[in-house]
C-alpha cells in the first residue's frame, strides 16, 4: 500500500517558513529542482492544505508558458498539472488541474486514497500535517534541510502528543548545502500517542 509522506522544505533551526510566509531562503537550483520533479513524478499524488494548494497553483499551472522558464521548471509544470491532487479546505469551492477538495480529514478517505493511489502520496504543508499527524496518518518523512537560518516564522513540527521511533532510510547532499534526510517508523505501528 502507498505510505503518506510528509515532506517539507526547512531551514536548519526548524521552520518551513519564516514570517508572512517567506520562503525565499529555499535554495532550489536545478540539481534540486531536477531531484523533485524525478521523485515527484513517480508519486500517487500530492495532498495540501489550502495556502500550500494556492501557492503552488498561483505559478505552476502556467510556469511552463514563460519563454525565460528554465527546462526543469517547464518539466514540472507539467507533472504538477498531471499528478493527482487532494486539498483539504473549508473555503475552497472548486480547484483545478487534476485536484479534489476535501474538507475535513477523515482517516476513512486517507486510507482509500492510499489504495487507490498506486505509488506513494506526498503531504505537504504544516496546518494540514499537524492533522494527518494527530490522526496517525504520517507514515514516513523527507526533509529537506536548506542552510539558512530564520529565526521566527512556522515550526515544522507543532508540539503534539505523539511520539515515535524512527530510522534513516534515505540521506543525500546536494551541491548547493541543502541535506534530505528521509526517516521511516522503525516498526509498523510505532507511531503513538502520548
Amino acid at each position: 500500500m502507498a505510505k503518506i509522506v510528509w515532506t517539507m522544505g526547512i531551514s536548519l533551526d526548524g521552520y518551513i517558513e519564516g514570517p508572512d510566509h517567506d520562503i525565499s531562503w529555499h535554495r532550489v537550483d536545478d540539481e534540486l529542482h531536477q531531484h523533485m520533479n524525478d521523485t515527484i513524478g513517480q508519486l500517487g499524488g500530492l495532498l495540501s492544505g489550502r495556502r500550500t494548494y494556492e501557492g503552488m497553483a498561483s505559478y505552476w499551472p502556467t510556469a511552463d508558458a514563460d519563454p525565460d522558464a528554465s527546462a526543469v521548471t517547464v518539466e514540472f509544470a507539467g507533472i504538477w498539472r498531471d499528478i493527482p491532487k487532494a486539498v483539504y479546505s473549508r473555503t475552497i469551492e472548486h480547484a483545478g488541474w487534476n485536484t479534489t477538495v476535501y474538507r475535513d480529514v477523515v482517516p476513512e478517505e486517507v486510507r482509500a486514497l492510499k489504495e487507490r493511489a498506486g505509488a506513494d502520496l506526498w503531504l505537504g504543508g504544516a496546518a494540514i500535517a499537524e492533522e494527518f499527524l494527530r490522526l496517525g496518518l504520517v507514515d514516513a518523512y523527507r526533509v529537506y534541510v536548506h542552510p539558512a537560518l530564520v529565526g521566527h516564522g512556522t515550526r515544522l513540527f507543532p508540539e503534539a502528543d505523539i511520539a515515535a521511533s524512527l530510522r534513516l532510510a534515505e540521506s543525500r547532499v546536494f551541491g548547493n548545502g541543502v541535506v534530505l534526510l528521509h526517516y521511516e517508523p522503525e516498526t509498523t505501528g510505532d507511531q503513538r500517542r502520548r
